[in-house]
């Protein structure tokens, strides 16, 4: 039964992306490049899909009509508490509906929306609002809290417009009030597809967070790509549980948009929710990142993981090793990709170029070069630096807000540079080999964390693995893992080195580990290994070299 709930998936997606192809044409034709921004679009698509449902989150719906009208009336909100184009305004919410009209209201105004990770606090919290010099921020109820966790008197915040319930405030520095209710509405600000419409800040796993500066078209274009790249048509239904602060949902939400979709957002991802909510949407396409597979597939069978109607699901960075498993037990088949906030979905698998064992190939309107230290391509086969660029105007981020050193960095000599090694192959395909800071230097050896993640997470007792250099006392990096089992698996750490010590190099083998129930993660499920690493070893860090184990070579 399950291969052939597989093979109908597979039927469907080769169905959907003739349907696409021929939806993209027409897209490219309507939408030249002066009328890739954001009003444009939502009256375009307003005049062409009415009354059709456009999105959905919390019970409340907004047809295509209706978000047209909402970021005028947005907008009016903003104008009226004195945002004009250009203005910055920060949006920290979770997901619900206010979130995309303050999102389409900036944009209709020409105000740059900021939305920020729910989990910031402190200092990189205070970072954010300072860097991106957000006049204004629209702050859900729950969340009043945060603000003890930071300066006040030094942010650049005039006002906090407190989204939900607000019972009044000890904080005096800045006004703060409900929500404004919405009065007249008015005209669109003349925008260019080159003004900027957000700054999305990164995760900060790595360090500072920087904000990545994202025109409009270039939200038209994620549309575009990744839209054709998984087949979305105009009958699809698209359900995420994803954060609409992380451009993943909103790249969902302009793919619904302008190929006249319907997109679906759950609160928040669930393991045990995950499959009713599918079901009880109707949809047809999901979206997943990294872990979520493995958690899915750590929990036992339910009835509604066979009941559901979904074909496909964009699914960057999902370990390769899970693809199949899924795919033959969940009928939905996962493509990969390859996409930055600052760069857009250049790399991917689709219905023609599908391979389970790879990111996928450059898609068309892009470049893509594996580099060595100067910029030079290496031959393939050979592990460099994924440097990126487009053909396409816009189509790409402008730069780090008010951080001009890290841009010019980032896209020094034309290419933009992101940190990440990869493998081309001469097929063209390429695989992720690693973070360049996430690479561990041992014994003279380098090591990649994400190759050792691979084998743990091939255990079958073992759900989630996160591996990160520490500090030895000889000086140099040593290999350290946490691991998240299954439920009701058990696992010694002697098992685990015995089970990697024929599966990887002798000095890849991790000499510290640590089991755990949950790791410290972004709202987008991410990792955060910097968390990890300031955490280090503790008093139940068990450690091989004491333990007297010696690998196997």
């Amino acid at each position: 039964m399950s291969k052939k709930r597989l093979e109908d998936s597979w039927a469907r997606i080769e169905s959907a992306a003739k349907i696409t192809a021929s939806l993209t044409e027409k897209i490219l034709q309507d939408f030249p490049l002066e009328d890739r921004n954001v009003p444009v679009i939502l009256q375009r698509q307003a005049e062409r899909y009415g009354d059709k449902v456009l999105f959905s989150c919390a019970g409340e719906t907004l047809t295509f009509s209706d978000a047209c009208k909402e970021a005028a009336l947005w907008a009016g909100v903003f104008a009226n508490a004195g945002i004009v184009k250009g203005d910055r305004v920060a949006i920290f919410c979770s997901n619900r509906p206010e979130f995309i009209k303050i999102f389409l209201g900036c944009a209709w105004l020409g105000a740059i929306a900021v939305p920020i990770n729910t989990a910031s606090r402190g200092f990189q919290l205070q970072h954010i609002i300072e860097n991106s010099g957000a006049k204004l921020c629209c702050l859900e109820d729950q969340f009043l809290p945060v603000l003890d966790t930071l300066d006040v008197a030094k942010l650049p915040l005039t006002e906090i417009f407190v989204i939900g319930n607000f019972e009044g405030s000890q904080i005096t520095e800045i006004s703060i009030k409900p929500l404004p209710a919405t009065g007249e509405a008015i005209a669109p600000a003349e925008l260019g597809p080159g003004d900027p419409v957000a700054i999305l800040y990164t995760s900060g796993t790595t360090g500072l967070s920087k904000g990545v500066l994202c025109p409009h078209a270039q939200f038209y274009w994620w549309s575009v790509y990744t839209a054709r790249q998984i087949g979305v048509c105009e009958d699809d239904i698209l359900h995420t549980t994803l954060p609409l602060f992380h451009v993943n949902a909103l790249g969902c939400f302009f793919q619904a948009l302008l190929y006249g979709a319907t997109q679906i957002v759950g609160k928040r991802f669930s393991v045990s929710k995950f499959w009713d909510d599918l079901v009880e949407s109707k949809a047809t396409i999901t979206y997943l990142l990294g872990a979520m597979v493995p958690m899915l597939l750590s929990k036992e069978v339910v009835p509604n993981e066979s009941a559901h109607n979904v074909r496909a699901s964009l699914a960057p960075g999902v370990p390769w090793n899970f693809h199949d498993e899924f795919m033959d037990r969940c009928a939905i088949v996962l493509f990969d990709g390859y996409g930055a906030t600052e760069s857009n979905a250049v790399i991917g698998t689709d219905a023609h170029t599908y391979r389970g064992d790879t990111m996928g190939v450059v898609k068309k309107g892009f470049e893509a070069r594996v580099a060595d230290e100067h910029d030079q391509p290496v031959p393939d086969g050979t592990a460099g630096e994924l440097l990126l660029r487009a053909d396409e105007p816009y189509s790409m981020a402008s730069g780090y807000f008010n951080m001009q050193d890290q841009t010019i960095a980032a896209w020094r000599n034309h290419w933009l540079h992101t940190g990440d090694r990869v493998v081309r192959d001469a097929d063209g395909y390429f695989k992720f080999i690693d973070r360049t800071k996430d690479s561990i230097r041992r014994r003279g050896e380098n090591i990649s964390s994400f190759e050792v993640e691979q084998v743990l997470a091939s255990h079958p007792s073992v759900s989630v693995a996160a591996v990160f250099a520490v500090d030895s006392e000889l000086g140099e990096d040593e290999v350290m893992t946490v691991i998240v089992l299954k439920d009701g698996e058990s696992l010694s750490e002697v098992e685990l080195v015995r089970f990697c010590e024929t599966r990887m190099s002798y000095f890849s083998v991790p000499r510290f580990i640590d089991f755990v129930e949950d790791m410290p993660r972004t709202e987008s499920g991410k990792i955060q290994k910097y968390k990890l690493r300031e955490i280090g070893q503790t008093e139940k860090t068990w450690d091989r070299e004491k333990a007297g184990v010696v690998v196997k070579r």
